[in-house]
């Protein structure tokens, strides 16, 4: 009875073993993106990146942090968990490149949306920005022909995306030569020919704050022409405090991103067209590219560490199909 009970005892222990094993081998790799914030951009590249996840058989994870300090401190954590590699998208690519070369010193680490160009990043993914800008200021251009005042508004500059993106809508609407290192301080007048760029405020994400910049920008320039929105919240903060104010129509909006508000008030006709980016592929080729890495396999990344994702500009004609393909990315 005893050699009886041993061998049960000896053949479970050997079960254990093995099935501990077999968990072990089958411990998958995990990667993390990390946004500058919350908004519903990020909630497409969060259903990117998961599609990834599923397609590789890896594990990811997406943190959307409240400001540098919190993204910082999430990315101390995902390093102190043994995550495999990091794709962030940069809040202040100036005064976060140490850390982001600390970063990069211990895991594979992208950049994707907004760069941090003088890190030590691997590759950066996403929209060349001042191209997209330019394209933003075509369509202020279909939507005032005849020219005037415009206001651009944006959650912050600090950001690589932000400073360029800005300056790629004043240079085409002031018919200058491309310059993407350009930079005309946001207090100033920007005047052209036709167009005058009156003034760039910021929110910081505080959309209290940045529907007050529409309503102040309202009453201090009532002769405004067309409002310009750059960040994915931004043109519906606008189109919020137009309908408010019984100004829909009366001032014509162009914005960037794809927020169903937008694409709603373009469909409507309140707006006039939106820049729109490809968060979706932002998230699935991050995660594609971290697994790679993550393999030794590095043949994916260019010489300029530039992989283009196109930007899109959306009219009225185009917003029904784009927005049918978006819902079906995500599920809806």
């Amino acid at each position: 009875m005893k050699n009886l009970l041993f061998s049960v005892v000896a053949v479970l222990a050997v079960v254990s073993l093995v099935s501990g094993c077999g968990e072990k081998e089958a411990k998958k790799e995990k990667f993390a993106v990390v946004t500058t914030g919350v908004a519903s951009f990020w909630d497409i590249c969060k259903a990117g990146a998961e599609k990834a996840g599923s397609d590789l058989d890896v594990d990811v994870e997406v943190l959307m942090p409240n400001g540098g300090v919190e993204q910082k401190s999430m990315m101390e954590d995902l390093l102190s968990k043994g995550v495999g590699g990091i794709a962030a998208a940069v809040i202040d690519p100036v005064n976060q490149s140490e850390f982001f070369d600390e970063v990069a010193g211990r895991v594979d680490f992208i950049t994707m949306d907004t760069d941090a160009p003088d890190s030590k990043r691997q590759v950066y993914i996403g929209v060349d920005n001042y191209e997209a800008g330019r394209m933003c200021g075509k369509l202020v251009k279909e939507a005032i022909p005849d020219g005037g005042e415009v206001v651009l508004f944006i959650g912050r500059l600090e950001q690589d995306n932000s400073r360029r993106r800005r300056q790629g809508v004043i240079d085409e609407l002031l018919d200058r030569s491309s310059d993407p290192m350009r930079f005309d301080p946001p207090g100033e007048v920007q005047k052209g020919d036709k167009y005058s760029v009156l003034a760039t405020l910021t929110d910081q994400f505080d959309r209290a704050k940045g529907k007050a910049n529409v309503e102040d920008m309202m009453t201090k320039h009532p002769d405004v022409a067309c409002m310009v929105g750059l960040f994915v919240y931004n043109p519906v903060l606008i189109l919020e405090a137009l309908g408010q104010a019984d100004k829909l129509g009366e001032i014509a909006v162009v914005g960037f991103d794809e927020a169903d508000e937008t694409l709603q008030a373009i469909k409507d006709g309140d707006a006039h067209g939106t820049v729109v980016q490809n968060p979706y592929e932002y998230g699935y080729q991050s995660v594609k590219m971290l697994k790679a890495l993550a393999e030794g396999d590095n043949s994916g990344i260019p010489e300029s560490k530039f992989i283009s994702i196109p930007a899109r500009m959306i009219r009225k004609d185009t917003v029904e199909q784009f927005w049918s393909d978006l819902n079906a990315k995500l599920g809806k």
